[in-house]
């Protein structure tokens, strides 16, 4: 291209060269200012994930000290040691429990065929009576106003009201025969049962005393907190006023550990009569029990065999004994009580929350992997491009539905079918079932896979659409069927993109607030997995769930607040983490198209 003259009269380029001056904001021109605005995105994010975590670890980070103030009262108040009592109590109790549990399943193989039997001869006289009174009633109706208001009863009818009577006699007499074969056994367990209480009363006075203790102690640290109040406003006369008791805790513990020397002999003489008691064990009228009397009594060898143990640990226990700062941490990390409010000791154990959150975790993606997924491959490579049109509109819409609306729905549609599904007596081979829990584990699982699916089929979608053409027509031109096709190339070349979708999915349903605390039952304790699969139909609390229950309710500032900051905390690595490892998963297996 020839160079430009310059104009010979000005010396300066030709006019159609001169380039009309652009916009500037602040100095950028608008191409400029796209890109900061779009390039800074990171940065953005990047200063709001430190925001989010420097005020989560600002309120919760106070949480353990005043933890570990509270773990230093318990000791020095002498609630540590009277637990190390009422434990022996608990431990008896449970095997109290396990001897109730053997009565009712006794009980229940004993009346099982005769009730069944009764039950259906009642049904049965119950629906031939219902025709009769109908039949009855029509006649009545029949005779018009002028006919008598009631026919005298007929054979039939009476016949009728006698097999019901005689059915519901007949449930009676099951159950009172049942009842009077396992009086033995029933007075066994009284005697079992009542061995306690001497210990039992020992323990609830000393309980009392303890109480007392601690209610001092907290009465000074709130008038300490009041006085330094006014300090820190300049009111120092008003501060003066404000009485701070001294607390002798080593007077105040002699209270609780003088009655050492009772307690040895009552527990002694509990422990001896445990042994007399499960030396001769009840026979029940049914058989299949034998092992588990039998392991009743090597339980209660066991447990006796271990009070020597506790008494030493209560000869060896110094209130003076500083308690350690790491305490504060396990007690939350792997505690396995979350209590508050509580007259006796204030528990903050995370264990049974993050347990919660799990199970209904897994048993959204046992249900939402296989249909996010399976929706994926079948819209992205089988259906035509009419159903596309149809099905994935539908898929993503659910993720518009308010997770309140998926609440409601849990709590007057799925909880109560599932239940009614559980009693029907065509699904009674179902572990677990029936169940008589409306709102469990399962049917918040089932509602976050509800949640979970759109995010799944869209991200496992994108990740098929990333497998280069050429992998396919390759196999087609091996002599590939569109199934091998799918199962043997397309699947496993964008197996990560599935599994970071499946993550993704996880972090979805594991952050997911309202659909749990409507659904899951909210009942913080860890389910009975011995039971098995039955422990899915158990209720649960969860993470999210307890921080949107109880943040309302609490004093700002208190360790129960700081608290629920802390398993904010927790919750938001959670999912920091599982985010990271998704992208960690398509960044090291994404596929090359160079």
């Amino acid at each position: 291209m020839p160079p430009v003259s310059p104009d010979p009269a000005t010396n300066s380029p030709a006019p159609f060269l001169i380039q009309k001056e652009r916009t500037r904001f602040f100095g950028l021109t608008l191409d400029e200012c796209i890109k900061a605005f779009f390039g800074g995105n990171a940065t953005v994010a990047v200063i709001v994930l430190g925001l989010i975590t420097f005020f989560l670890f600002r309120e919760g980070a106070d949480f353990f000290r005043l933890n570990n103030n509270g773990l230093t009262v318990y000791r020095q108040a002498g609630l540590e040691y009277v637990d190390i009592m009422r434990q022996e109590e608990q431990d008896h109790t449970a095997l109290t429990r396990y001897l109730f549990d053997i009565r009712i399943k006794a009980f229940k193989k004993m009346v099982d065929a005769p009730m069944t039997a009764a039950r259906k001869e009642k049904e049965a006289a119950m629906e031939a009576l219902n025709k009769l009174e109908q039949s009855s009633a029509s006649v009545t109706q029949l005779a018009g106003p002028n006919g008598p208001d009631r026919l005298p009863e007929s054979p039939e009818l009476v016949e009728a009201k006698g097999r019901v009577a005689a059915a519901e006699k007949s449930i009676q007499e099951i159950v009172a025969e049942a009842n009077a074969a396992l009086s033995g056994f029933d007075d066994f367990s009284y005697a079992y049962g009542d061995a306690v209480v001497p210990v039992r009363g020992l323990v609830s006075e000393l309980t009392e005393a303890a109480t007392a203790i601690k209610q001092k102690a907290t009465i000074a640290d709130d008038r300490a907190i009041e006085r330094q109040q006014y300090l820190d406003a300049g009111l120092t006369e008003k501060a003066a006023e404000v009485q701070v008791d001294d607390i002798d805790y080593g007077t105040e513990v002699k209270a609780l550990t003088g009655t050492l020397p009772f307690y040895k002999e009552e527990i002694t003489t509990f422990g001896d009569e445990l042994n007399r008691i499960v030396a001769d064990l009840p026979e029940l009228p049914v058989k299949g029990f034998e092992p588990r009397l039998e392991r009743f009594r090597e339980l209660t060898h066991e447990y006796v065999a271990g009070i020597p143990a506790n008494i030493k640990r209560l000869e060896e226990w110094d209130y003076t004994k500083p308690v350690a700062f790491s305490r504060a941490f396990t007690t939350f990390i792997f505690g396995t009580d979350w209590l508050t409010a509580s007259f006796w000791q204030d528990w903050y154990g995370v264990v049974p929350l993050f347990v919660g959150s799990l199970m209904v975790s897994v048993i959204a993606l046992f249900i939402a992997v296989p249909l996010g997924v399976g929706s994926a491959i079948y819209v992205n490579q089988i259906a035509s491009v009419r159903e596309q049109r149809l099905i994935k509109p539908f898929i993503e819409f659910i993720s518009a539905i308010p997770s309140v609306v998926l609440g409601f729905f849990g709590i007057a549609v799925l909880g109560q079918a599932l239940r009614a599904l559980s009693q029907m007596e065509a699904m009674s081979w179902v572990p677990g079932f029936p169940y008589a829990e409306r709102l469990n584990a399962l049917t918040a699982g089932c509602l976050l896979a509800l949640i979970a699916v759109p995010t799944i089929f869209t991200l496992a979608e994108d990740a098929l659409n990333n497998v280069p053409r050429s992998f396919k027509e390759a196999s087609y031109a091996l002599g590939a069927t569109r199934l091998q096709t799918i199962i043997r190339i397309i699947a496993p070349a964008s197996l990560s993109g599935i599994v970071s979708a499946v993550l993704l999915g996880l972090g979805r349903v594991i952050g997911e607030t309202m659909v749990v605390l409507l659904c899951a039952g909210n009942r913080i304790a860890i389910p009975d997995f011995t039971k098995g699969i039955t422990a899915l139909v158990q209720p649960v609390h969860t993470m999210t769930g307890i921080i949107a229950q109880e943040m309302g309710e609490v004093v700002q500032g208190s360790i129960h607040y700081r608290a629920l900051f802390v398993v904010g905390l927790l919750l938001f690595l959670i999912a920091l983490f599982i985010n990271f490892l998704a992208q960690k998963i398509v960044r090291k297996y994404r596929i090359s198209v160079g």
